[in-house]
């Protein structure tokens, strides 16, 4: 029978996913939109709007390597994307802005191996264009040449073979003369040299065949990035410059002439005569479509660091030639030629500056830089840091200098648990990717619209997290691969930095008093030693403070061995300004200014920590741990006054407990489910707060495969209790409390069995019923796919009132993980808000969800 459709609106509030980290995995539109791989996903981000991801499209089976945009044709308003992944295929997506739509129009199998870089004509030639050629380059050592048609079909024109069996790891495509009647591909990657291809425009009839002209050499390492540029647009016949970048640490500029070798030294300003024999002055001579040209070495760029992972052209205002580069010292390089004597300097340097060069990826050092982008106008530059976060600079005119701008932020790997503040102000999210993040809705002081951001990053941890819990309004309990929860409190400069941000309080609000005293009582701020995993609170230093004279520091230089073990890192100090601020912080405040302190250890467990729940009060905490036997299967409670374990713990369960849920009026029941197929409730033993626990109920054959979620609903009536659990065997499955005939005690029977068609692995009830009495129950599947049901109960029956259909496009492309509703607030009805779902994927991403019923 089918079920009743409930009329919603579901939109999107918030995307957040970290960008994967391949010097190629992004690339920025003509019309300013940016595109990136992360995890099987290709998200759009446009700096014109501030609320971050507009967009994710799902379609890859493996990480994203490779993403390229390709011109739509003359009069169409449709723009391609080529993505390429670890799943060896190539995927072409038609964008229209207008309709604001994305569709996959062609899969492309031919790759045998991993897709590592992808290249597009920059110059389209003018006139009737007929198609677009890209190339594409993968780790079976193979450059793949495409024809896209006006169609947006996608045909193989060539497939070249590398000689020398090295990886293609960089390609770059570019017209060698301004009708496009001759066309120039460079090929570089796990070898230290750069191949130069030639073809004709047109070639066959199916599109060009590029043959092999020179071999460039010089570089001492492998290279990672290429990159073509006309020196003079506005003149017919000027000179190509290429930028390679190497692990070598140097970026080497090569001259692409049309002409003799004689013409090529002149147009490069070399002494014939002195010049001409040197090794560095090897002339290569290359054809195509007819004509004569050549390549010689033009510069060699030095000033990184280490590995220099990319390297891309862009041209002023003014009309100089701007090579930015990226490297894993930290920092991007801004490179202009002097005007006079025409060497290549330095413009400008972005990145780490030199007093934070000790920090260490801890405590927040970014780990190098893998990319770096140019704005289409050349005013703003962004790159991607080891944390999987963009870092923005705008160029002021004004100033005469580059300015760090917010941007966009998220978890590298699966998100594990997910948990809102209890006032519903801001979300906890920890991963697979060793932090804890937390997400709040800025409130911008120009009235514009609120839009959601990364506002801290409580714990950067050494173990993979796996869950977590909110405690208060200003803790929360996390579980990782350690073995212990760690407990974290809230410092005073994030939540009066939270407090400004999100307009949670503002200077005329009467619960600003309350809310000053509450402050008082916090620390500072949090540091992390520099040896440790465990936040240490500290207070805030002045801006103007000497850092030798702080505690931990040596007296004298050299004296590092007499050093405590916790000595702080100078680097992520906390100045008293470094959270006044009336944005969301950046990627370098995020990782070192807004760590949590940590409060407390708990411990007891022997394996890893599976899952854990607090209860509303915050005064308990029961958590599990991974296990395969009744003795490491046990749940332990912890009392939160004096943080001490409840005994003995809760032993029913044989296999790991997957999920742990309060429930009830006053935390009464204590529900978990595990891989042992079988749930369990435990009632309060006593009516005090801190009491334990003990079994009121089990069932051993709750469902016919492990059981991975469970949620309570809201109290629906007098006396009522309902909770759901979701299987490995493709149920849901509603249990309500009903009086039984034996010894006259209720127990919880199965009321409703709802089929889906895939393993359920995610589940969450609404926290309050709807205006009409409807339990709202969002469940997620192991494929991604979300739903909401509407249930009804009736006198202890229960029946599916109505669904919410949620658009394929929103849904994910791996597991769901965990969701949560957001807690209602005073002002949401005022504001006509919807309800709010966060969900947590496999696949990295972290959303929400709004639901208008």
């Amino acid at each position: 029978m089918p079920r009743p459709m409930m009329e919603a609106t579901v939109d999107t509030r918030y995307l957040s996913a970290g960008a994967n980290r391949y010097a190629a995995a992004a690339d920025w539109d003509h019309d300013g939109l940016i595109a990136f791989g992360a995890d099987d996903n290709a998200c759009f981000w446009s700096l014109a709007e501030t609320r971050g991801i507009q967009t994710i499209l799902s379609g890859h089976t493996a990480h994203v390597r490779a993403v390229k945009f390709l011109p739509g044709f003359p009069g169409e308003k449709v723009t391609y994307l080529v993505t390429g992944g670890d799943d060896q295929s190539l995927r072409i997506w038609a964008l229209d802005a207008e309709a604001a739509t994305a569709s996959c129009v062609q899969t492309l199998q031919e790759h045998t191996a991993p897709i590592n870089c992808i290249a597009t004509l920059k110059d389209q030639p003018t006139g009737d264009v007929k198609r677009r050629i890209f190339v594409s380059g993968a780790a079976d050592a193979t450059v793949k040449v495409w024809s896209l048609d006006t169609t947006g079909h996608v045909a193989l024109v060539q497939s070249i073979r590398t000689s020398t069996k090295y990886l293609p790891l960089a390609l770059a495509l570019s017209p060698l003369d301004g009708d496009g009647n001759a066309l120039i591909m460079a090929v570089a990657g796990t070898t230290s040299v750069v191949h130069i291809f030639t073809a004709a425009g047109e070639g066959s009839a199916s599109g060009p065949e590029f043959t092999l002209q020179a071999t460039l050499s010089g570089h001492e390492n492998w290279i990672r990035s290429l990159d073509f540029v006309r020196e003079k647009p506005d003149q017919l016949g000027s000179d190509l410059l290429l930028a390679s970048a190497s692990q070598d640490k140097y970026i080497r500029l090569w001259r692409v002439h049309q002409g003799t070798a004689l013409s090529a030294l002149s147009a490069a300003g070399v002494n014939m005569a002195a010049d001409a024999m040197t090794p560095g002055n090897k002339i290569h001579k290359l054809s195509a479509g007819g004509k004569k040209y050549c390549v010689m070495f033009e510069a060699l760029l030095l000033g990184h660091e280490d590995w220099i992972y990319s390297a891309r052209w862009s041209r002023a205002a003014d009309g100089r030639l701007q090579l930015l580069s990226a490297s894993a010292d930290n920092s991007l390089s801004i490179w202009e030629s002097d005007e006079e004597s025409g060497i290549w300097i330095t413009a400008a340097r972005l990145g780490e500056v030199s007093r934070e060069k000790g920090a260490t990826t801890a405590t927040g050092s970014i780990g190098g830089f893998w990319m770096g982008l140019w704005s289409p106008d050349g005013t703003t530059v962004i790159t991607l840091g080891r944390t999987g976060s963009w870092r923005r600079w705008d160029y002021d005119v004004i100033e005469d200098q580059w300015k760090q701008n917010f941007a966009v932020s998220g978890h590298t790997r699966a998100v594990t648990g997910i948990s809102w503040s209890r006032d519903g102000v801001f979300l906890l999210s920890t991963s697979s990717d060793q932090t804890t993040r937390l997400h709040a809705e800025w409130a911008p002081a120009n009235g514009s619209a609120r839009t959601w951001h990364e506002m801290s990053r409580p714990q950067i941890h050494g173990y993979d997290l796996n869950c977590i819990d909110s405690l208060g309004p200003s803790s929360f309990v996390s579980g990782a691969d350690e073995k212990l929860m760690r407990v974290f409190t809230e410092p005073k400069a994030v939540a009066r930095m939270l407090n400004h941000l999100t307009g949670a309080t503002t200077s005329t609000d009467p619960a600003t008093a309350a809310e000053e005293t509450r402050l008082a009582t916090l620390p500072d701020a949090a540091n992390m030693p520099v040896l440790g995993l465990s936040n240490k609170a500290i207070d805030v230093i002045d801006d103007d403070a000497d850092l030798s004279s702080l505690p931990g520091q040596p007296a004298h230089p050299g004296d590092y061995h007499n050093v405590a073990r916790d000595a702080l890192d100078p680097a992520s100090m906390v100045r008293r300004s470094a959270l006044d601020i009336d944005y969301p912080p950046f990627e370098e405040s995020l990782s070192r200014h807004t760590l949590w302190p940590e409060a407390e250890k708990l411990y007891g467990h022997g394996y890893e920590i599976s899952c854990l729940a607090a209860s509303s009060s915050g005064g308990l905490v029961a958590s599990a741990c991974r296990a395969s036997s009744l003795n490491h299967a046990v749940i332990r409670l912890f009392e939160t006054r004096g943080w001490t374990e409840l005994r003995p713990p809760l032993a029913v369960h044989t296999l790991t407990v997957t999920r742990l849920r309060f429930g009830g009026a006053d935390d009464q029941f204590l529900l978990s489910v595990g891989r042992d197929r079988q749930w369990a409730v435990f009632e309060r033993d006593g009516k005090k707060e801190g009491a334990g626990y003990k079994l009121l109920q089990a069932n051993p054959k709750g469902h016919s495969r492990m059981i991975l979620d469970a949620s309570w609903a809201p109290e629906a009536a007098e006396g009522v209790s309902v909770f759901a659990t979701a299987g490995r065997d493709k149920q849901v499955k509603i249990w309500v409390r009903r009086a039984a005939h034996r010894e006259g005690k209720a127990e919880f029977v199965l009321a409703q069995t709802l089929e889906q068609e895939h393993p359920v692995t995610a589940l969450d009830f609404l926290p309050v019923p709807t205006t009409d009495g409807r339990l709202l129950l969002a469940v997620g599947t192991e494929a991604g796919r979300l739903v909401v049901l509407g249930l009804s109960i009736d006198g202890g029956e229960v029946t599916i009132a109505a669904a919410i259909s949620v658009k394929p496009e929103l849904w994910l492309p791996k597991a769901v993980l965990q969701l949560a509703w957001r807690p209602l607030r005073d002002n949401d009805v005022q504001e006509g808000r919807g309800r709010e779902l966060a969900v947590a994927g496999e696949d990295g991403s972290l959303r929400i969800y709004s639901f208008s019923v």
